[in-house]
């Protein structure tokens, strides 16, 4: 059965009942001669006689009226472009595309946006990318795992500081500094990758328009460098430990200090082809994002030849616990200068045998032009970058051997 009632605006309200008994409500038009009808609703006999918005049931009489007017106003603005069929078109297009707008943004996460960061240190040659990746997992993966997947974009600086604040209660100020500047350096990937060129296009696709961890502040107090350098006797303490010790491990321990307190990090990854009688070779990447590492050779003097010659010469990397298939980390260095230690040194840390050693050198009159050569920091500038072609392997074996003579040459040096 089927009934229908003319309307004002043009059209007509037209109602059918279905084999069910319902009764469905529709709003008949036409165009170009042709008659159409656009589903309205299912017809609510209980509906409040003069209610204009339907009821959880369905319409009323007065709410399907509504309706048609509202359906007659949308066909007669379209009237030359197709009516209402065309304009449910276009907002079934709109749709469709706001939908896929939503998928394609929720598949450009947060954690998609620091693999790619990682990704890309590691491609530079970064040794950072290791710390990085381990503070993003630590620190924003698993402790904010819901924010972690949540498109890129959406991410506040309210939600960055939250992430800082955690790491400051729990005592981990350099932390939170730190993942603040990966956190920040991510993000400005992906707001400079429509300017520069050699910032990977996968940057792109997050569609990055601020950069949230740039609208914080670092925590400075946190920042600060460690000011207790070795002392001259704690150095010569520490050698007289290590010095008649046997093993491999010894010897690499005595090596780091003979290279002059090299950067654990790239110490740990030296390579047998860059090894010669008189000198090896270090990549350093500390502070140079997009230009590579700087090669950074280092003169070796006699004891330093001894103990390289205890070092099996196999594989690729000169220091392993893997036939030289790959490097030893730095914990595994540091934990074997823990084992020889133990309680001997207060406070004792490895990397404190960097500053100890260009502290010696600085008390004994070595430059710190020189000092910034044999440890491979301080090296910028325009006159350092390009005018300067001098390798100044002299000058290190110089200041490398009054460490052994300050330092070593007391004790005696064991195989």
């Amino acid at each position: 059965m089927t009934l229908h009632s003319r309307l004002d605006r043009g059209g007509a309200l037209q109602a059918r009942k279905l084999a069910n008994g319902a009764v469905q409500l529709y709003w008949r038009y036409s165009l170009g001669g042709k008659t159409s009808r656009e589903p309205i609703g299912v017809y609510d006999p209980s509906a409040p006689p003069k209610k204009l918005q339907p009821t959880p049931r369905g319409y009323g009489l007065a709410a399907a009226l509504e309706k048609c007017r509202e359906l007659a106003d949308i066909h007669s603005a379209r009237a030359d472009t197709g009516g209402l069929r065309e304009a449910k078109a276009e907002k079934r297009k709109s749709f469709v595309a706001q939908k896929a707008a939503e998928a394609e943004k929720s598949e450009r996460t947060l954690q998609k946006l620091l693999d790619a960061y990682v990704w890309h240190l590691k491609t530079q040659g970064r040794r950072s990318h290791v710390d990085a990746d381990q503070i993003f997992k630590r620190h924003v993966t698993e402790a904010w795992p819901i924010v972690a997947e949540a498109p890129a974009v959406d991410l506040t600086p309210d939600q960055v500081l939250d992430m800082l604040r955690r790491l400051i209660e729990a005592n981990k100020g350099r932390t939170a500094n730190k993942l603040r500047s990966y956190l920040r350096a991510a993000f400005q990937c992906a707001l400079d990758v429509r300017t520069t060129a050699s910032i990977p296009v996968v940057f792109k696709s997050f569609g990055a328009v601020f950069n949230p961890a740039a609208q914080t502040r670092r925590s400075p107090q946190f920042d600060r460098a460690d000011k207790r350098p070795f002392s001259k006797a704690e150095l010569q303490a520490y050698w007289k430990l290590i010095a008649a010790r046997p093993g491999v491990e010894a010897a690499a321990l005595r090596l780091h200090v003979l290279t002059g307190g090299q950067r654990i990090e790239q110490f740990v990854r030296l390579k047998w082809a860059d090894v010669s009688d008189d000198a090896l070779t270090i990549f350093d990447g500390k502070g140079r994002p997009g230009q590579g590492p700087r090669a950074h050779q280092i003169p070796l003097v006699k004891l330093a030849r001894a103990d390289l010659a205890l070092l099996k010469r196999e594989g690729e990397f000169a220091i392993s616990t893997t036939a030289g298939k790959k490097a030893i980390s730095v914990r595994t260095l540091a934990g074997w200068a823990h084992d020889v230690v133990g309680d001997s040194i207060e406070g004792f840390q490895l990397k404190r045998i960097r500053s100890g050693v260009e502290t010696l050198l600085a008390a004994n009159g070595v430059s710190r032009e020189i000092r910034g050569h044999l440890q491979s920091h301080g090296l910028t500038g325009v006159q350092a970058r390009h005018y300067d072609g001098h390798d100044y392997m002299p000058e290190k074996r110089q200041a490398i051997e009054i460490l052994v003579r300050e330092v070593c040459q007391s004790a005696p040096v064991g195989a």
